[in-house]
């Protein structure tokens, strides 16, 4: 059963569960293709909660088919219900090589998307939530650390089939991307001689700063300058210029160990996120 299933990974020390929950709406699950419906949603929630999970996180998507604001809030307002401690809420985006890409759906338009994400930061912000990036909400203390950590620029160690790694090797003054062979079998064999590793590149400099600033713009304690040497191996100075910018166009704000965002900044990241882009 899914409550015994929930049970058994807390017993084997899983101390967080993550939930693809997307929509609690029968109608826009099957637009998007899903195989869960509400009900089967709801028992997952409580099946998590029943197990002892206190830590737990409820993804949900916005911009969906046919969607309306209400209906997006009445998603939102379906999630806290379960008081999760911690909420994803994305915007669809229609990634490549998929059905929906090939053949896109009537979505809803930007300005409706402005208002899905406006009314729902609204609720969630009344309900006791505090959005610490672009699409994480948690209640104080209950931040995701692995989320944190990606986007601080930190490392991470892929393991498992198709899973990604980020290295930095300071004695070669490098840093390193590495994927994981992505069918199961294959990178079972290979594990077994030590050759799982599909992918192995080094990262060149004018990306590590584009990634950097791409990363810890979507968190709203903004960048944190005395983490930009040591995760790219590149001088402050190699910034100066483009922080210039965004700071004369009032998208960011000098805290003088940080960058925050400023309100117009927050709600245009991609502007500041641009200026960082390799020449």
């Amino acid at each position: 059963s899914e409550h015994g299933r929930f049970v058994a990974y807390r017993e084997a020390g899983v101390n967080r569960v993550s939930l693809g929950i997307q929509s609690f709406d029968d109608l826009l699950l099957r637009a998007i293709g899903r195989i869960h419906g509400r009900v089967e949603a709801e028992q997952a929630v409580q099946s998590v909660i029943d197990a002892g999970f206190e830590r737990f996180n409820l993804d949900l998507m916005y911009g969906l088919p046919g969607q309306s604001v209400k209906g997006a809030v009445e998603d939102v307002r379906a999630a806290l219900a379960f008081e999760p401690p911690h909420v994803s809420h994305y915007h669809l985006t229609l990634e490549p090589n998929t059905l929906f890409h090939a053949r896109p759906p009537e979505l809803p338009d930007e300005d409706t998307a402005w208002a899905m994400q406006d009314a729902c930061a609204e609720l969630m912000a009344g309900s006791g939530y505090r959005q610490y990036e672009v699409s994480a909400w948690s209640k104080a203390g209950d931040e995701c650390r692995h989320n944190l950590n990606y986007w601080r620029y930190g490392d991470f160690i892929g393991i498992g089939a198709g899973a990604h790694g980020k290295l930095t090797l300071p004695a070669e003054g490098a840093l390193r991307r590495r994927v994981r062979l992505r069918h199961p079998r294959d990178w079972m064999d290979a594990a077994q001689g030590g050759a799982a590793v599909a992918e192995d590149a080094a990262v060149p400099a004018a990306d590590r700063v584009f990634e950097f600033f791409l990363n810890q713009l979507r968190l709203r304690e903004g960048v944190l300058k005395s983490q930009f040497t040591p995760r790219t191996g590149l001088p402050w100075s190699a910034v100066e210029s483009p922080v210039a910018v965004a700071l004369s166009k009032g998208l960011l704000e000098d805290r003088g160990n940080r960058l925050v965002a400023t309100d117009l900044g927050w709600r245009f990241v991609n502007e500041i996120q641009a200026l960082f882009l390799p020449a």
